[in-house]
C-alpha cells in the first residue's frame, strides 16, 4: 500500500475554517449585488418582453457577466457551507452537517435555475430559433426563461433561510462565537423566509424582508474574518 494512503487526512483548524467562510461570504457580497441589484434590474423589465429582449441583445457582455456573478455566488455558497460545517462541528457534528446540507441544496437549486439565463441568451442569439418562432413568441419564451430563473431562485432561498436558522442555533450553543451573532443570523433567516414565501403567498405585495435583515450576515462575515483568528481550538 502506498505510503500516501497511510498518511492522516489534513486537519483544518477552526481559525482557518472561519477565514475561508468569511472570505467566501465577502466574495458573495461583491458578486451577488452586481448581478442581482445592478445588472438584472437594468436589463429585465417586468411585463415587457420586447424591451427586455432588446436590452439583453444590446448588452450581451453585461448579461453574461451577471450569469458568471451568480455562478460565483453559488460556488461561494458551497465553500461557505463546507467551512462553516468544520467551524461548528465541535458543537454538534450531525446538526452542523445538516446545516451545511441545506445551504448546498440551495446552491444546487440556484445553479440549476441559472441555466434558464443561459437558455434566454441562447434563444436570442440563435438564428435557428428565428425560423421556429415569431418575434413576439421568441420574446415570450425568453421572458418565460427569465421568470423561471426567478421562481427557482426564490424557491432555493427557502432552504437558505432554514440554513441560517440552524446556523444561528449552532452559534448560540457554541462557546467560542459571540451569542449575539446567533440571534442576528436567526433574524436574517426569518427575513429570507419571508422573501422566499412572499411570491407564493402574497404575490401582489412587493416587500423584500431580506433587505432589512441581511445585515446579520455581514456582521457575521466581519467577525469570521477578524474575530475568527482568535478562536481557541476545543479540547
Amino acid at each position: 500500500m502506498p505510503a500516501e494512503i497511510l498518511k492522516p487526512p489534513i486537519k483544518i483548524s477552526l481559525r482557518t475554517a472561519a477565514l475561508i467562510a468569511g472570505l467566501s461570504i465577502l466574495m458573495m457580497v461583491i458578486a451577488a449585488p452586481f448581478a442581482e441589484l445592478f445588472v438584472y434590474p437594468k436589463l429585465v423589465i417586468p411585463g415587457n418582453a420586447a424591451e427586455t429582449a432588446k436590452n439583453i441583445l444590446a448588452n450581451q457582455t453585461l448579461f453574461i457577466s451577471a450569469i458568471f456573478a451568480y455562478l460565483i455566488t453559488f460556488i461561494s455558497d458551497v465553500l461557505v457551507a463546507w467551512a462553516l460545517y468544520i467551524l461548528l462541528k465541535p458543537v454538534s457534528g450531525s446538526l452542523s452537517l445538516l446545516t451545511a446540507l441545506f445551504r448546498w441544496l440551495y446552491a444546487a437549486i440556484g445553479i440549476a435555475s441559472l441555466l434558464n439565463l443561459v437558455t434566454a441568451l441562447k434563444l436570442l442569439k440563435g438564428d435557428e430559433y428565428l425560423n421556429l418562432f415569431k418575434s413576439d413568441q421568441l420574446q415570450a419564451q425568453v421572458m418565460f426563461s427569465l421568470n423561471t430563473f426567478r421562481d427557482g431562485f426564490h424557491f432555493g432561498i427557502l432552504f437558505f433561510s432554514i440554513h441560517l436558522g440552524l446556523l444561528g442555533y449552532l452559534v448560540l450553543r457554541s462557546q467560542y462565537i459571540p451569542w449575539i451573532l446567533g440571534i442576528l443570523l436567526i433574524i436574517s433567516g426569518l427575513g429570507y423566509l419571508g422573501t422566499a414565501l412572499q411570491p407564493f403567498l402574497f404575490p401582489n405585495i412587493n416587500l423584500d424582508l431580506a433587505v432589512y435583515t441581511f445585515y446579520g450576515e455581514l456582521i457575521f462575515m466581519l467577525w469570521l474574518i477578524i474575530g475568527g483568528s482568535r478562536i481557541k481550538e476545543p479540547n
